[in-house]
């Protein structure tokens, strides 16, 4: 099993910045993918980005060129850094997790086996 713990949210003017941690504790695997997930009050959740143990980063339409996601393997922490941020990126934020054979990794909700609670970001105009 994989623990998730996401922290780091808050509240942030528009323009600002912020950035999220999520620390990973429990089984190892030989190769894994952890991404970014993020719901809106009354929407569905969506993929942010992904990244993969091997290298591989991935971002969704909406977070190409605002966001950046990184790990640090000695640390097993993942994190997403959110640049100009907008009132529309006021969501809850997810992390996870799901262990792979392939290079790739998605960043759609149904390949991901393991979830943190989430940490609020609330981005005010």
């Amino acid at each position: 099993q994989v623990q998730l713990a996401e922290s780091g949210g808050g509240s942030v003017q528009s323009g600002g910045s912020l950035r999220l941690s999520c620390v990973a504790s429990g089984d190892t695997v030989s190769n894994y993918c952890l991404g970014w997930f993020r719901q809106a009050p009354g929407k569905e959740r969506e993929g942010v980005a992904a990244i993969g143990r091997n290298g591989f980063i991935g971002y969704a339409d909406s977070a190409k060129g605002r966001f950046t996601i990184s790990q640090d393997n000695a640390k097993n922490t993942l994190y997403l850094r959110m640049n100009s941020a907008k009132p529309e990126d006021t969501a809850m934020y997810y992390c996870a997790f799901y262990a792979t054979i392939r290079d790739g990794c998605s960043t759609t909700q149904p390949a991901y086996t393991h979830w943190g609670q989430g940490t609020q970001v609330t981005v005010s105009s």
